[in-house]
């Protein structure tokens, strides 16, 4: 029987390269080899194949592999995703490009998972030309969030408290050449977050996440702090649900409280949601080797 071969892409910082060594070790131990640090920046396709030339592994056909685990969101240019997407049409992917391309963009994510039953914050998506409709929604919601469909970590998120601040705002948006505007209601919550880590269908942790003072945003990149805190049945149950809804085998579902409808709405699904880094597992976030272990299986799963 042939040996099963998989490639990897990590990210580095942060542990990131701790964690690689030890899913490597874990896999090793099932008989499966792992070309590690396998990024798509170094691959090249030619006729059927795509070819990687980094210093390892040169030469490497990648669509022979028996499955590839990207795990990089900060390096992602569009070269790699395209061929991330062409490279899944022929093996297995962790995540799918399908999934991950969904869940990188914030309508569509909304737009999937309220038609499969889960909660979100109320949103619009209009053409840019239909200025006039925005300023209807804000008269209607008071307060909403400008949010680009594509960015990550809170970049770009911007709070349009009344009309006149829809007014300024309006100039640098039709500037950027945007297609179409994504806004959604401003929810009422305590600015804290629930962080779920969901892997092939298992729970694997919770920890919470508060915005700054001076800022309304729990992203740790816009000066969020994380912080312990334990999840209960029905976000567990929420956070499940999203994931199966976008198709994501490992996600992180950022999930709030809304104090105005009582009741609890996914903010956001994360592709790549990141391992606890040595300061916070200091601070009690013990989730690494538990998220490790079901990678591990559902690695071998698919492969097999």
């Amino acid at each position: 029987m042939k040996k099963r071969k998989i490639g990897m892409w990590l990210y580095k910082n942060g542990g990131g390269e701790k964690i690689a060594k030890k899913i490597t070790k874990k896999l090793k131990e099932r008989d499966i080899e792992v070309l590690n640090d396998i990024n798509l920046r170094h691959a090249i396709a030619k006729n059927a194949h795509i070819v990687y030339h980094g210093k390892e592994y040169h030469g490497e056909k990648l669509d022979t592999l028996d499955l590839f685990f990207s795990y990089n969101a900060g390096e992602q240019t569009q070269y790699q995703m395209y061929l991330y997407q062409a490279l899944n049409r022929i093996i297995p992917m962790i995540n799918s490009y399908a999934s991950f391309a969904l869940t990188e963009d914030k309508f569509q994510t909304s737009f999937v998972l309220r038609n499969s039953g889960v909660k979100t914050a109320d949103y619009k998506l209009c053409h840019r030309d239909d200025g006039h409709e925005l300023k209807k929604i804000i008269k209607k919601w008071d307060k909403m969030v400008y949010k680009p469909t594509d960015g990550w970590g809170g970049v770009g998120l911007t709070k349009i408290e009344n009309e006149a601040s829809l007014d300024m705002l309006m100039p640098f948006l039709n500037q950027m050449d945007l297609r179409y505007f994504y806004v959604e209601k401003f929810i009422d919550y305590d600015n804290t977050d629930f962080r779920v880590d969901i892997v092939d269908g298992k729970f694997v942790s919770c920890y919470g996440r508060k915005a700054s003072g001076t800022d309304w945003r729990t992203n740790v990149t816009s000066g969020g702090s994380v912080f312990v805190r334990e999840a209960n049945d029905e976000v567990v149950s929420i956070a499940k649900k999203a994931c199966k809804a976008t198709g994501v085998d490992i996600g992180g579902v950022d999930i709030i409280y809304d104090r105005e409808k009582e009741e609890y709405i996914v903010l956001e699904v994360n592709g790549i949601p990141a391992f606890a880094t040595p300061e916070q597992e200091k601070m009690g976030l013990n989730f690494n080797d538990k998220k490790i272990d079901l990678i591990v299986d559902l690695i071998d799963r698919k492969t097999k």
